[in-house]
C-alpha cells in the first residue's frame, strides 16, 4: 500500500503528467480572473451540450436515414440518460481531485465520439453505442461544470453564476437549432452537424486545456459568502494541513446523503420533464402535429427555428433571474412564482396541439414565455441547493451534486419510458412519414419516388408527396373517387394509349372489351380530368396506391397524436405541482429583508475573524 502511494506521488511529480492533469491555482482570483474563469467554464459547458444535443436537430433525418422506429430511438435517449446517471456518482470524486479534468477531457471525448463516430454508425445499434458513450462523459461533466461554478462564485452572486452556467446546456439547445436551421438547407447529409459539433468540441478542449484550472482543495473546500471573504478564505487555507483537507470528505455520502437534499432533488427532477422533452423531442412535436400555410408539416429547418425561440427565451430568463435573485438575496419567492406561471403557460401551449394550424409565432411567443418561467425556477433552485449542500459540508459540493445529477437523469430516463405508451401514435407517425416525404420525379424524368435524402444526393427535380397532396387537391380526389376505374385503366394502359393515339374503330372495340361499357364510357367522358388531372401524375398516383396502408396508418396517427401529447403534457403538469412542496426544503428566505440582516450579520463576523486571525498572526 505504501508503495503505491509513493508511486503514485512520484507520477504526480512527473513533469508531463503535471502537463496534461495537473491544472490548480491556489490564490483565491480577482474579480475580473474570477469572471473570465467562469466564462470558460461555461462557454466549455455550451459546447458539451451542444454536441450532446446535436441529434436533437436532425432526428427526423435521423429516423429516416437508419429506418428507425420511433421507439428505438426513444430507447437509445433512455439507456444514454440511465448511463449519465451512473456516471454522475463517480464524478462526486472530483471533490478530491478537482473538476477541470474531467471537464477538459470530456470536451475530447464527445467531440471525437460526434466527428467521427456518428458519421462512421452504419446501423441503428451503432447509432445508439456512440449516443449512450456520450450519456456516460455527459453524466460525469453534469457534476464537474457546476461545481466548478459553484467553487468560483460566492453566494450573494451564486444564482447569477448558477443562471449562466445553467445557459450551457440551454445554449447547447439553442446553438443545436440555429447551425441546424442555417445549415442544413447547404449541407448534402445529416452528418453534417455532428462533424461541426465535433470540431468545436475539439477545438474548445484545447482553449480548456491551456486555461481552465481549478481551486486548490484547501480553496474551494471554504464557504464564501461575499466577493470580500477572498482575503479571510486565504487567511484560513495558511493554516489548514494535508490532514485537515481529507478529514473535511470523510464518509461523504454519510454527510450528504440527507432527507431533504434526496426530496429536493426528486422535486426539480420532476419540474424539469418538460424541460428534457422540449430538448430530446420538440422537434418531433412540432413535425407530426402541425403544418403551414401550405397545409404541409413544418420542415426540420423551420422546427429548429421554433426551439431557437424556445431557448432563447430561456438563456435569458435565466440570466436576468439569476441577476434579480442575488439583488433580492432570495431564491424561493421566484422559484414559486416560476412554477405558477409555467403551469398556466403550459395549459395554454398545450391547448395549441388541437389545432395544426397554429400560426408559427403563436407557437414561438407561447414556447418563449414557458421558457422563462422555467428559468425562473431553475437559476435560484441551483443557487439554493448549491447553498443547501454548503450548509453541510462546502468540501462535499460535487458529492451533493452527484445525488443530484443521480437523481435527475434516473427520473428522466424512467419517465421516458412512459414516452411511447402515452404518445402511442407518434410511433406510427414517425415510422410512416418516409413515405410522404418521398420525392417523386415528374413522369418525364425517372419514373418512382425515392427518399429525400437520396433524392438530395442524385439532385433530382421533384417535390414531397406530402407537398404534392397539398398542392393537387382535386388530382387526389378524383383519384381517391374512380379508384377501380382507374386501376381497370392502369392495367391496360396499353390498349387506352393505343385507342388515345388513334381512335379507329378496332382500338374503339379493343377498349371496350378490355374495360367494359361502364368503365370504357367514363374514360369517354372523363377523358378531359384524366388528361389534365391524372396522366401527367401517374408515377404519385402509382406511389399513393402501392403505399395507401402507409398512409392511412399515418393519417390515423396524426388524428390521435394532438390528444395524446396533452396527455403527455398534462403529466408534466403533475411534475411541476410535486416540485412546489420541495421548495422549502433549500436553505435561504423568503424575505428580502430577513435575508439582507443575515448578510450584515455575516459581515460583522468576517470582521471580527479577520481581526482575530491578525491577533493571532502577531
Amino acid at each position: 500500500m505504501g508503495t503505491t502511494a509513493e508511486s503514485l506521488k512520484g507520477l504526480t511529480k512527473n513533469p508531463l503528467w503535471r502537463f496534461l492533469f495537473h491544472h490548480e491555482i491556489d490564490e483565491y482570483p480577482s474579480s475580473a480572473n474570477r469572471a473570465g474563469r467562469l466564462a470558460l467554464a461555461v462557454a466549455a459547458t455550451i459546447v458539451l451540450y451542444y454536441v450532446y444535443f446535436t441529434q436533437t436537430g436532425v432526428t427526423p433525418n435521423i429516423l429516416r436515414y437508419y429506418h428507425m422506429p420511433f421507439a428505438d430511438y426513444v430507447w437509445i435517449v433512455i439507456i444514454s440518460n440511465l448511463i449519465g446517471a451512473f456516471a454522475s456518482l463517480p464524478a462526486s470524486f472530483t471533490d478530491r481531485v478537482g473538476r477541470s479534468n474531467v471537464i477538459i477531457y470530456g470536451l475530447l471525448a464527445v467531440g471525437l465520439l460526434v466527428w467521427l463516430g456518428v458519421p462512421a454508425a452504419h446501423s441503428t445499434f451503432t447509432f445508439g453505442v456512440v449516443i449512450s458513450a456520450m450519456g456516460l462523459v455527459e453524466g460525469a461533466v453534469l457534476v464537474a461544470t457546476p461545481a466548478m461554478v459553484r467553487d468560483y462564485s460566492p453566494q450573494l452572486g451564486r444564482a447569477s453564476a448558477m443562471g449562466f452556467w445553467t445557459v450551457g446546456p440551454v445554449a447547447g439547445s439553442l446553438v443545436t437549432s440555429i447551425v441546424a436551421n442555417h445549415t442544413l438547407t447547404h449541407f448534402v447529409d445529416w452528418q453534417s452537424q455532428f462533424d461541426i459539433s465535433g470540431i468545436s468540441a475539439v477545438a474548445t478542449f484545447a482553449i480548456a486545456f491551456l486555461f481552465m484550472k481549478d481551486l486548490s482543495p484547501k480553496l474551494r473546500d471554504q464557504l464564501i459568502v461575499s466577493a470580500r471573504d477572498r482575503a479571510l478564505i486565504e487567511a484560513r487555507a495558511q493554516g489548514l494541513s494535508e490532514e485537515d483537507v481529507e478529514k473535511a470528505i470523510v464518509r461523504p455520502w454519510r454527510q450528504i446523503l440527507h432527507w431533504d437534499l434526496v426530496a429536493s432533488s426528486v422535486g426539480i427532477s420532476l419540474f424539469l420533464l418538460l424541460y428534457f422533452v422540449a430538448s430530446s423531442f420538440f422537434t418531433i412535436y412540432y413535425t407530426v402535429i402541425f403544418v403551414g400555410s401550405n397545409n404541409v408539416s413544418l420542415s426540420t429547418a423551420q422546427v429548429n427555428g421554433l426551439n431557437t425561440w424556445f431557448w432563447g427565451a430561456d438563456i435569458i430568463g435565466l440570466i436576468v433571474v439569476g441577476i434579480i435573485s442575488d439583488r433580492l438575496r432570495v431564491r424561493k419567492p421566484l422559484m414559486a412564482i416560476g412554477v405558477v406561471g409555467a403551469l398556466v403557460t403550459l395549459v395554454i401551449f398545450g391547448s395549441y396541439a388541437s389545432n395544426a394550424h397554429t400560426g408559427y409565432y403563436t407557437l414561438a411567443l407561447t414556447s418563449a414565455i414557458l421558457a422563462i418561467f422555467i428559468a425562473m425556477v431553475y437559476a435560484p433552485w441551483m443557487a439554493g441547493y448549491t447553498e443547501t449542500i454548503e450548509a453541510k459540508n462546502p468540501a462535499l459540493v460535487a458529492t451533493g451534486l452527484s445525488l443530484w445529477g443521480w437523481i435527475l437523469r434516473l427520473i428522466v430516463g424512467f419517465s421516458f419510458m412512459l414516452l411511447p405508451v402515452l404518445i402511442s401514435s407518434t410511433n406510427t407517425v414517425v415510422d410512416n412519414q418516409s413515405t410522404v416525404l418521398a420525392v417523386c420525379a415528374p413522369v418525364k424524368t425517372p419514373t418512382h419516388c425515392v427518399s429525400g435524402t437520396v433524392a438530395a444526393k442524385q439532385h433530382l427535380k421533384g417535390v414531397t408527396l406530402q407537398t404534392f397532396i397539398a398542392e393537387h387537391p382535386k388530382t387526389i380526389a378524383f383519384a381517391n373517387s374512380h379508384t377501380a376505374f382507374l386501376a381497370k385503366v392502369n392495367a391496360n394502359i396499353g390498349v387506352v394509349a393505343a385507342l388515345q393515339a388513334n381512335e379507329s374503330a378496332a382500338n374503339i372495340a379493343a377498349a371496350q372489351q378490355a374495360l367494359g361499357s361502364s368503365d370504357f364510357l367514363t374514360l369517354v367522358e372523363d377523358q378531359k380530368q384524366l388528361q389534365t388531372l391524372i396522366e401527367p401524375y401517374m408515377v404519385q398516383l402509382n406511389y399513393i396506391s402501392a403505399h395507401q396502408s402507409a398512409l392511412q396508418a399515418l393519417q390515423k396517427g396524426v388524428g390521435k397524436s394532438p390528444k395524446q401529447w396533452q396527455h403527455w403534457f398534462w403529466f408534466d403538469m403533475i411534475g411541476m405541482v410535486l416540485f412546489l412542496p420541495t421548495i422549502f426544503l433549500t436553505k435561504g428566505r423568503w424575505s428580502p429583508k430577513k435575508a439582507k440582516e443575515d448578510w450584515i450579520e455575516h459581515e460583522k463576523a468576517v470582521a471580527a475573524e479577520m481581526a482575530r486571525l491578525g491577533t493571532v498572526s502577531v
